[in-house]
Parts: C-alpha cells; sequence; structure tokens
C-alpha cells in the first residue's frame, strides 16, 4: 500500500496541476485492450501505468483490492491461488479491471451479477481537483455511480474492490440448438428464469447465431469433478479449435442438447483466440486459407492483445463495425427482423445482462435509469462484429441505422465501441441532467465528456496517415508489425517504448 500511495500522490499533484490550469487531460493506461488508443508522450496526459498490481485477497470477505491496470488474466490468476474468482469475468484476458468498470463491462455472468461495475464494492478516485477520495454503494454514491460508465470523466479511478466467489476446476456447459435467433434468446429468457426460481443453478448463458436457422445457446455450471470417462475441452492451446468453429461443429448436425466440461480459465476466456469469430476476417483480408493449420502457424497474432493493437495501428478498426448493442426482452423479435433484413451478418453473440440496480441510490450518471426498480431488468446484448462497407458514407449510414434502431426499441449501446451519433442525438438517449450535475459538483466540466471520448470524427476515412500504408495489405501489415515487433510489442513487454519517430 505504501507503493500504492505513493504513485497516487504523483497522480493527484499532476492532476491537481491540471485543474488548476483548467488544461483537458487524458490517462495514459499503458497496453490495454481498449478499443480507443492511449497515448503518454502528450504533454496534457496522467500517466497511470505503474496501477497495475493485486494488492491483497481477502478470503474471508471474498474480495480482492485490486489497482485498474490489472488485466483479467492476471487478477484470475491471483485470485485462483485463494480458490476464488471474481463475480463476472470480462473475455478477453487483455481487459482491465479499470476498464470493465468505467465501461461497464459484462459477461457471461451477468445475467446474475450484472456488469462489472455491480461486483465492485467501492472506488478509490482522484477527483478533478486533485483530492483523494474513496467512494461507494454507501458513501458518496453519486460519485461511485457516476464514474460507473463515466470513462475517466469524473476522475482518475487508482483502487477498486471487486467481489469474489468460489472457484471450481470445470465449467460444465450444455449446449442447446435453437431453429432461430428468436428461439435462442426465448431459450436464454427461460433460463434466466429458471436461475430467478432456483438460485445457484446456473452460473453462465450466452449465445451464438450462426444463421437464421442456427443458433446454440449455452448454460453452465461451476463443478469440481468429472464424470467418469469424461475429457475435459480445451481452448487455449495453439491446435485448439477456436470456441466458436467448436460449437459449430458439435452442434451442426445435432437437434439437441450436448455438453462439455472445459477447464475454468479456458472457459473464462474461450473467446480470446479469434477474437470470438473477428480474426477470421484477418484471413479473408491477408487472403491466407481459414484452416487448422493455418490458424495453429498464426496463432500468435490470433490473440485479441495483439488483434486490438494491430486494428489500431493499422486504423483498419475504423472500417469494422464494432457494436455491442442491448435491447429490452419484449423488442427482441423487432431487433431480430432488423439485423436480418439491413445486415444479414453472421455470427452474432447473444448475452442476457441484468442492469437494473438493486443499490439503493444508485440512480447517478450516464447510466442513472437503470437505478429505478421500474425499469426492464434485463436487456438481450447483441454483439455485432464485422467488416462494413466500403463505402466511408454508406458505413457510417450502417452504424447510425443500427444505433438509432437500438434507441427506437428501447434500448442501449454500450459505449465501448465507436459511436456515430450526433452530439444532440446521443444525449436525448444517455442521462445529460445527471452527468452534467455531477461534473459540476465535482469540477470536472473541463475535462473531456463521455461524448468526447466516444464520438467518431465523420470526417476521417479510415486510412492511415503515412504514405502507401491504407493500401491492403500494407495497413494490415504495419498494424500487425506495430503489435508485435515495434514500440507497442516493446512496451508489453519491457515497459518502455522507442523513440518516437518525427512524423509521430
Amino acid at each position: 500500500m505504501e507503493e500504492h500511495d505513493s504513485v497516487v500522490a504523483v497522480i493527484a499533484e499532476r492532476v491537481q496541476q491540471f485543474h488548476r490550469d483548467q488544461k483537458p487531460f487524458r490517462c495514459y493506461h499503458g497496453s490495454t485492450n481498449s478499443t480507443r488508443t492511449s497515448n503518454r508522450r502528450v504533454d496534457n496526459t496522467v500517466d497511470t501505468s505503474k496501477l497495475a498490481n493485486v494488492l491483497t485477497i481477502d478470503t474471508n470477505n471474498k474480495t480482492a483490492l485490486v489497482e485498474p491496470n490489472v488485466p483479467m488474466d492476471a487478477l484470475v490468476d491471483a485470485t485462483l491461488k485463494a480458490q476464488l474468482i471474481p463475480l463476472v469475468v470480462m473475455e478477453f484476458p487483455g481487459i482491465t479491471v479499470g476498464g470493465g468498470f468505467s465501461g461497464s463491462a459484462g459477461e457471461s455472468s451477468s445475467f446474475r451479477h450484472g456488469p462489472f461495475d455491480s461486483i465492485i464494492n467501492w472506488i478509490e478516485i482522484v477527483i478533478p481537483s486533485g483530492d483523494v477520495m474513496r467512494a461507494s454503494k454507501t458513501q458518496h454514491t453519486d460519485l461511485f455511480w457516476g464514474a460507473a460508465s463515466g470513462f475517466g470523466t469524473l476522475g482518475v479511478v487508482t483502487l477498486l474492490e471487486v467481489q469474489l466467489k468460489e472457484a471450481k476446476k470445470y465449467v460444465d456447459i450444455s449446449y442447446v440448438r435453437a431453429k432461430s435467433l428468436r428461439t435462442a434468446t426465448d431459450g436464454m429468457a427461460k433460463l434466466v428464469e429458471e436461475e430467478v426460481k432456483r438460485p445457484g443453478s446456473i452460473d453462465f448463458i450466452d449465445g451464438i447465431v450462426f444463421s437464421p436457422s442456427f443458433a446454440v445457446v449455452m448454460a453452465g455450471r461451476l463443478v469440481d469433478e468429472l464424470p467418469h470417462g469424461q475429457t475435459p475441452v480445451t481452448f487455449t492451446k495453439r491446435n485448439d479449435l477456436w470456441f466458436y468453429l467448436h460449437v459449430k461443429q458439435k452442434m451442426k448436425h445435432v437437434a439437441g442438447e450436448l455438453n462439455d466440461f472445459i477447464p475454468l480459465v479456458d472457459y473464462l476466456f474461450r473467446y480470446d483466440r479469434g477474437g470470438f469469430w473477428v480474426a477470421r476476417y484477418a484471413f479473408r483480408y491477408f487472403c491466407t486459407p481459414f484452416k487448422t493449420i493455418t490458424r495453429s502457424w498464426l496463432d500468435r497474432f490470433m490473440h485479441t492483445r495483439v488483434m486490438y493493437h494491430a486494428l489500431h495501428q493499422s486504423k483498419l478498426a475504423e472500417q469494422y463495425i464494432i457494436q455491442d448493442v442491448g435491447v429490452p426482452e419484449d423488442k427482441v423479435a423487432d431487433i431480430c427482423m432488423w439485423l436480418y433484413e439491413n445486415l444479414r451478418t453472421y455470427p452474432l453473440w447473444l448475452c442476457p445482462l441484468r442492469v437494473r440496480r438493486d443499490s439503493p441510490d444508485s440512480a447517478h450518471g450516464l447510466h442513472a435509469g437503470f437505478g429505478n426498480t421500474e425499469t426492464q431488468p434485463y436487456l438481450i446484448n447483441f454483439g455485432v462484429w464485422r467488416p462494413g462497407s466500403r463505402n466511408r458514407e454508406k458505413f457510417i449510414r450502417q452504424n447510425r441505422e443500427l444505433e438509432n434502431k437500438v434507441h427506437e426499441l428501447g434500448g442501449k449501446k454500450w459505449l465501448y465501441a465507436y459511436a456515430y451519433y450526433t452530439e444532440e442525438e446521443f444525449w436525448n438517449i444517455y442521462d445529460r441532467a445527471s452527468y452534467d450535475a455531477l461534473r459540476a459538483k465535482y469540477s470536472a466540466t473541463y475535462l473531456p465528456s463521455v461524448y468526447d471520448k466516444v464520438k467518431v470524427d465523420l470526417g476521417s476515412n479510415g486510412r492511415a496517415t503515412r504514405p502507401c500504408w491504407g493500401i491492403r495489405p500494407f495497413q494490415g501489415l504495419y498494424g500487425v508489425w506495430r503489435a508485435c515487433w515495434g514500440g507497442d510489442y516493446l512496451l508489453a513487454k519491457t515497459g518502455t517504448t522507442p523513440r518516437a519517430p518525427k512524423n509521430e
């Protein structure tokens, strides 16, 4: 804690300097799985990259005291030594604790526990004045819930207490084939109802839609023992099938239900290799056969840490539709029809998310409505990830039409991804009054707003600025080089980067 406090003191002093000058700043977190880039070379940056430690694990209270830049794989590794795991573990190992809290990340256990911010007991935060405060679900609750989903616009989160539960060795996962997307979402709704009636019967729920007539709903239970003769199925080795390919192959010719037993860590990060299925588009981009042997040869590049960096550095991220949207259960039929008629993209990821907050006085910040007990308790999340149109105007229209449809249906878009709203549209959807009141109370009005952080520059053409790097395949090759051998690789391995070229 002494080392932690020293780092926080430096951060607080830096923030205080910016506050005196009323100069906006951004945080440099180091190497993370953010969908937006981070740079410590600019003058208005607060460097928080040293806050990357699990400080304590309390086995009696089942909590962990964690700094914000701890990635999911490091957190899971630390808690498993005490036979515990967080209640919600994001599916990519490089997503950080602070990123999950600030961005309302969810996963297959979120049908029960809610987004990641719901499993945080309290936070330490440096507010824009430079003061260090503690906020929780009972103390400074407006600051706590405002910082959740706040993307760092209310201050710098420097410490979090994470709720844990007992870990087990395996996940017993059942796969049930559904004949349509709507049938799949109905099946998930029944599983959620079953868990409400028999708490503890299900630990994880999600689904994959492979085509209009082929979907799979998955429910998992934590178990310690394998049935006699059962062999566990793994997904972390270079020769393992990517998870979605395994599910597709296993259920393609099956009408009923099958199951697997998966080692816990393999389950938690089952979508890391291939980034769900997004890495398949890289094979198309580079005109590479999509075969077992090529996936094995190229496995190093197929993990999400490398993929995120490559997408950023190449600027190819600006050419992909990357959207996670949630709609109320009674609007699922409408979004299903819209997705089929307008995008016809498969696979799709499905995940029920419990969004209603039961904590008293939680109606603050961007998602103040989630604190209303009359609010729809669940949203069905749709993960829509695919290349967009190569025509820039049509690409923007595709994203805007999806965002507008979700709003029309009373749903929400998760803001980790790019947002194509106009400012007026954005604040018609999200609770500006509550958010602005918090910003004024905690002297944060001079900082970039959430909209400033998530909006897309609609004037960008999605190409790299260097000559010829916008040409296929050089644009992609440059991103891969930077991710694996350039500054990003050195940063991940050594914490240092080479001197920036003059044109940067």
